[in-house]
């Protein structure tokens, strides 16, 4: 089983928990799916990268990023009590891969270099544990929500410039996610809902080569929901 799948089982199985401890809240899973527009790694700064004795602190121009489609699953409920305030978990996974680019750096003291270096593989997953809050119009649920995240990315460089060794490095790293959306219950139980996302970090790639950037991206995705 796939770790992908195993998070996806795990909120699951938290709804139903939630569900048998809060009789009377609504409970809900769902599905989703999208498209992940993201902007240019910036604020990179590189050691031991290209090369081992690239210096600490080095400095990189802004690494273009390609569009991604991402796909993921949320859980959550509202509250008996206060039924517009509610709290979710999601997973998504995205591939907002590197570009081939041309790249500026620059070490501490030391001269610009320019170079055109291939693109790279970038994996990136996200849990969030959001707070939302909705409002009820009939079958339309407007809704916003806001929490912290957790965001793990792989970056593969199998194809490098002239010639160095492929080089896999990853970042485990806390930021921030909001979402904003709507939501339509077409039955009593069943939702399809549009939603934007946002998604900030700043990722710390070592391995021992050091990249730390910072890492923004929207998203617009699609999805079904069931609620108990």
């Amino acid at each position: 089983m796939t770790r992908r799948k195993r998070v996806i089982i795990s909120l699951s199985i938290g709804v139903a928990l939630l569900w048998a401890v809060t009789a009377g809240a609504e409970p809900y899973i769902a599905g989703q799916v999208g498209v992940a527009f993201p902007q240019a790694l910036s604020k990179v700064e590189l050691e031991q990268i290209p090369t081992p004795t690239t210096p600490d602190g080095t400095k990189s121009s802004d690494l273009a990023l390609a569009n991604s489609g991402v796909y993921g699953a949320k859980a959550g409920y509202f509250f008996e009590s206060l039924r517009w305030l509610g709290i979710e978990g999601e997973f998504f996974q995205l591939s907002p891969n590197v570009k081939q680019q041309i790249v500026s750096e620059t070490p501490p003291g030391g001269a610009t270099t320019t170079t055109l270096k291939p693109g790279a593989n970038l994996i990136v997953n996200t849990i969030a544990l959001n707070v939302v809050a909705r409002a009820q119009f009939g079958q339309w649920e407007p809704y916003v929500g806001v929490g912290p995240a957790g965001f793990l990315a792989q970056l593969n460089m199998k194809y490098r410039e002239l010639g160095r060794e492929p080089l896999a490095i990853s970042s485990g790293r806390p930021g921030l996610n909001v979402e904003a959306g709507l939501r339509y219950r077409f039955l009593n139980h069943m939702a399809v809902f549009g939603e934007w996302k946002f998604n900030h970090a700043q990722f710390q790639f070592n391995s021992p080569p050091h990249v730390d950037a910072t890492y923004n991206v929207h998203f617009l995705v699609i999805g079904v929901g069931y609620h108990f």
